[in-house]
C-alpha cells in the first residue's frame, strides 16, 4: 500500500510567523508554489499561509496602488496575522488512499506532514496526486502498446 511518504514532498520552503507577506509572496513567485508552511524556531509546524491567504490580505487592484506602495505595505505585515492555524496535518505513514480521500472530502489543497512531535517533515498537495496520476496514465499507455 502507498503511503504519503512515497509522494510527499520534503525539500520545503518554509517561513516562520515573524517573516512578512512580501517575503511570502515572493516566495511563492520565486518557487512556483502556493502553500507555505510557517514552522517555529524547532520547526515544529504552527501555520500555513496560502495563495488565496495573501490575496484576501492584498489591498484590491481597484483601490489603484502602485506595485512599490503595495510592497510597502506587505513588508508590515508579518505571515503570523494572515496564517490559519487550524490545518489538518497527517504522518509520512498514512495511506495515499486516505489522504486523497481527505483531500477531495474537505477541498484541501495540501496537508503538512508532521511527526510524532509535530515537526513539520513534508507537504502533500494537489499537485503531487497530479503528477501521480500522469504516471500512472503513461504506464497504462505503455501497457497498452
Amino acid at each position: 500500500m502507498l503511503k504519503v511518504n512515497d509522494l510527499m514532498t520534503t525539500e520545503l520552503f518554509t517561513l516562520s510567523e515573524s517573516d512578512n507577506l512580501k517575503m511570502a509572496r515572493s516566495l511563492m513567485d520565486l518557487q512556483r508554489i502556493r502553500h507555505i508552511p510557517i514552522v517555529n524556531a524547532d520547526r515544529e509546524f504552527i501555520g500555513l499561509v496560502t495563495h488565496r491567504d495573501i490575496l484576501r490580505a492584498t489591498i484590491s487592484q481597484l483601490a489603484d496602488i502602485d506595485p512599490a506602495t503595495q510592497g510597502e505595505i506587505d513588508s508590515g505585515i508579518p505571515v503570523g496575522e494572515i496564517m490559519r492555524t487550524d490545518i489538518k496535518t497527517i504522518t509520512e505513514n498514512t495511506s495515499l488512499k486516505e489522504a486523497a480521500t481527505l483531500l477531495l472530502d474537505h477541498k484541501y489543497g495540501c496537508f503538512p506532514v508532521v511527526n510524532e512531535k509535530n515537526g513539520l517533515i513534508g507537504i502533500l498537495t494537489e499537485a503531487d496526486f497530479l503528477k501521480l496520476t500522469i504516471s500512472l496514465m503513461e504506464a497504462l499507455e505503455q501497457n497498452d502498446d
